[in-house]
């Protein structure tokens, strides 16, 4: 299995006790949803791409989104420090079921932005999963022009039209193309006075 047929479940925060037990954080709606995990591939930091299988011997959700995690095979603290900050992947093919106007941003990325009032604007680059919120990055007229991914901004993906509906508020885009005001009153180094 490759990194490209995997998502990013979570990553191993630290270790918990002499056991050979970890806690995880799961970047997931649901921590309960992952109780009966069999199998999880980790991605090591001096590996960041090679995956490493490993069996799941028992998922205990932790308050918010972390789990205490037990490995087969990891049974002393020894052995589970080397883990710390090792990303957790499953299979894609496990991604759970989405409802029909719901989309995962691996899924829509090369896909066209269509807002409901200008009609196409450019295609999808990437996401970033900032702090405050999820931005979607778009290529418009030559310049990045990033999308808070909300509810009242993107509505809806079209899978077979590879379209991405949004509902972009009036001058959005104009922060990006226009130069800023500061920019237009520097007078020129070399303007005569």
């Amino acid at each position: 299995m490759t990194l490209d047929e995997t998502y990013q479940l979570g990553y191993i925060i630290k270790t918990h006790g002499l056991r050979g037990h970890v806690v995880a954080h799961f970047d997931v709606d649901d921590v309960k949803a992952y109780q009966k995990l069999k199998t999880v591939y980790l991605t090591l930091a001096g590996a960041p791409t090679k995956l490493v299988e490993h069996q799941v011997e028992k998922v205990q959700p932790q308050p918010g989104s972390r789990v205490l995690l037990k490995l087969r095979g990891i049974e002393r603290i020894e052995e589970a420090e080397p883990l710390r900050g090792s990303q957790l992947h499953l299979p894609l093919a496990q991604l759970p079921e989405l409802e029909e106007d719901q989309f995962y941003f691996h899924d829509v990325i090369g896909f066209t932005v269509v807002d409901s009032t200008l009609g196409e604007l450019g295609t999808v680059e990437n996401f970033y999963e900032l702090p405050q919120q999820d931005m979607l990055a778009m290529r418009y007229q030559g310049q990045e022009v990033l999308i808070p991914v909300v509810d009242e901004l993107v509505s809806h993906a079209n899978q077979e039209k590879k379209q991405i509906y949004v509902n972009l508020p009036d001058g959005l885009l104009d922060v990006y193309l226009k130069p800023s005001s500061r920019e237009k009153d520097e007078p020129d180094e070399f303007e005569e006075a």
